[in-house]
C-alpha cells in the first residue's frame, strides 16, 4: 500500500504509519490500516495537546489555526481533506506527485476549497514556502503536487519524531529498518505523552528529558541492528538526523550525520569482548549533579540530560585527538562546560583501569582510518616503553613523556632512554623505521599529529603499567605529571 521514497519527511511518516499498524513492512499495509491512522488524526489532531504540539510542524494549518477555535467542525473538515485523499475513490490529476510518482489528488487541501487541487504548502509540509510565494516552482505554479498517500504520510510525520529543544527530531537512514525503529520508538513515547497530558488536562506534551544528540545515540543503540553479532553479514548503513522547526516564530533546520564508520564502531563496542569496558567509559560521561550552595538539597533526584561522550561523537573525526585524550587517556578537560560536566574531574590516577588499548585500536581503524601497520608499531612502542619504565623504575621518563609539549624535547628523552637501555646491556628500545613511522614524516620533520601519536603510545603504556602493577606502586607519578603539564 505504501513504500519508502528516499525523502526523509515522507519516509518517517510512512514508518510511523507502519508502526501504528504494528507492522514492519509498509508494503503490507492495507487501506484499513490507513483508515485507522486517518481516524486517529481526525480525532486527536483537532484537540489538545496535539493542537499545540503541531504548531512546530504545521503552523496556520487547520489543526492549529486559532480562528477555528470556535468552529471545531472546520478542523474536522481540514483533517478529512489532508488525511483521507489516499482512498481509491479520490479523483486524481494528470500531474504526478513529487514524492511517490503517483497522480496528485484532485482535492484542495484546505477548508474553503480555494487552494489549487493537489497542491501543498508550508502548512502541509514542514519547511516549504507559503501560499503566496511562487519562486522556484515550475511554470510559476505555487505549491507542490502531492498524492493522497504522501499527504497522509506527511501528516503522520510529527508522531514519528521526538520533541527536543522546541523542535522536532526526525531520523532517516539508508537502512529502512532503522527508520522504522526510530519512528516506532518516538511514536510510542508520543502516544504515552498525549495520554498523560489529556488525563492531566494539559495543553502541552512534555519534551524529551535528554538532549537531542544524547537521545539520538541512546535510541540508536537500542535498535536491533546494533546488537547483531554477525556484522560481516550486515550491510553498512549511515544515519542522518533532522532537528527542525516549521514554527512561524522561528523556522530552523540543523542536520546531523552519523557516517557508517562511526555506526560500525558503535556496533562493535556492543560485542561481548568490548562492551564491559566501553560501558564503563560511557557511564563516566553522564552529567553529574551540581553541588548545592551551603549543602542544601531540594529532595529531587538528579536526572542527567546529556552524555558528553555521546555528544562529542557528532564532531568526529575532526575532534578525534581531543576525544582520545579525554575519554581514552582520562585527562581532565580544563574547559569543561558547566558544573554538571564530569570531564573536569577525569583523573588518570584514579581511572587508569578505564584505559583500554583494544578500544583505542578499533577507534583508530574505524574512525581515523589509520594504517594497521602504524597502529601495530604504536602498540609495540608502548609495550617497550612500559617495560623500560617498570624495569628501571624511571619515574622521570614517564612524567616527561606525559608532559612535554615540544617535539625536539620528546625526541631527546627517547634518545637518552634508548642509550641508557643499551648501556645496561639490553637491545635498543627504539629502532629507526618504527620511530619514523610513529612520529616523523622523514628527514627529522615531525608529523603534524605527533602529539596524537604520543598520546596513543601513552594509552598503551598506561594499560601495561597498570597490569604490571607499577602504577599502583607509584600512584603519585601521574598527579605529578598532570600538575607539571598544567
Amino acid at each position: 500500500m505504501l513504500k519508502y521514497t528516499g525523502h526523509p519527511l515522507v519516509d518517517v511518516g510512512v514508518a510511523t504509519i507502519t508502526a501504528f499498524a504494528n507492522k514492519r513492512d509498509p508494503t503490507q499495509l492495507t487501506e484499513k490500516d490507513l483508515d485507522e491512522v486517518a481516524d486517529y488524526i481526525e480525532r486527536e489532531y483537532v484537540k489538545q495537546p496535539l493542537k499545540s504540539f503541531l504548531t512546530v510542524a504545521f503552523p496556520n494549518s487547520g489543526f492549529t489555526q486559532p480562528a477555528y477555535n470556535k468552529q471545531p467542525e472546520k478542523r474536522h473538515i481540514y483533517a478529512q481533506r489532508v488525511s483521507r485523499a489516499y482512498r481509491a475513490d479520490t479523483p486524481t490529476l494528470d500531474v504526478a506527485g513529487i514524492f511517490t510518482g503517483e497522480p496528485a489528488a484532485a482535492v484542495p487541501f484546505d477548508v474553503k476549497g480555494t487552494l489549487a487541487p493537489g497542491r501543498a504548502f508550508r502548512q502541509h509540509i514542514p519547511l516549504l514556502t507559503g501560499e503566496d510565494i511562487i519562486n522556484f516552482h515550475p511554470y510559476g505554479a505555487a505549491g507542490l503536487p502531492v498524492s493522497g498517500k504522501a499527504m497522509l504520510a506527511l501528516q503522520a510525520f510529527p508522531l514519528g519524531c521526538a520533541k527536543c529543544g522546541g523542535r522536532l527530531l526526525a531520523v532517516h537512514s539508508d537502512n529502512t529498518e532503522l527508520v522504522h525503529h526510530f519512528a516506532a520508538t518516538f511514536l510510542l513515547q508520543n502516544r504515552r505523552a498525549i495520554q498523560m497530558a489529556q488525563q492531566a488536562g494539559s495543553s502541552k506534551m512534555p519534551e524529551s528529558h535528554h538532549t537531542y544528540r544524547t537521545l539520538l545515540i541512546r535510541t540508536l543503540l537500542e535498535a536491533d541492528q546494533m546488537h547483531r553479532e554477525a556484522l560481516e553479514d550486515e550491510l553498512p548503513f549511515s544515519l542522518t538526523a533532522y532537528h527542525l522547526s516549521n514554527s512561524g516564530q522561528g523556522v530552523g533546520l540543523d542536520i546531523y550525520h552519523l557516517p557508517m564508520e562511526l555506526i560500525a564502531f558503535l556496533r562493535e563496542m556492543h560485542q561481548a569482548n568490548y562492551k564491559p569496558d566501553w560501558d564503563a567509559i560511557v557511564r563516566r560521561a553522564w552529567e553529574i549533579a551540581p553541588k548545592k550552595k551551603g549543602g542544601k538539597k531540594d529532595g529531587k533526584p538528579f536526572q542527567p540530560r546529556r552524555n558528553w561522550l555521546y555528544e562529542d561523537l557528532f564532531d568526529l573525526p575532526g575532534n578525534a585527538p581531543q576525544f582520545l585524550r579525554t575519554y581514552f587517556l582520562r585527562v581532565a578537560l580544563r574547559y569543561a562546560r558547566g558544573k554538571t560536566d564530569p570531564r573536569v574531574n577525569y583523573s588518570l590516577q584514579n581511572e587508569a583501569n578505564l584505559v583500554s588499548w583494544k578500544i583505542t585500536e578499533r577507534f583508530l581503524w574505524r574512525i581515523m582510518h589509520m594504517d594497521k601497520e602504524r597502529i601495530e608499531q604504536i602498540r609495540d612502542l608502548g609495550d617497550r616503553l612500559a617495560e623500560y619504565v617498570e624495569g628501571q623504575n624511571d619515574r622521570r621518563f614517564f612524567r616527561d613523556f606525559f608532559t612535554l609539549q615540544r617535539y625536539d624535547y620528546l625526541r631527546n628523552i627517547l634518545i637518552k632512554a634508548n642509550l641508557a637501555h643499551v648501556k645496561n646491556g639490553h637491545p635498543p628500545l627504539i629502532t629507526l623505521d618504527p620511530y619514523v613511522s610513529v612520529f616523523e614524516e622523514g628527514d627529522e620533520v615531525a608529523r603534524t599529529d605527533w602529539r596524537l601519536a604520543r598520546d596513543l603510545v601513552l594509552i598503551r603504556m598506561v594499560e601495561r603499567l597498570y597490569d604490571l602493577g607499577w602504577l599502583g606502586s607509584n600512584p603519585d607519578v601521574i598527579s605529578d605529571a598532570v600538575e607539571e603539564e598544567i
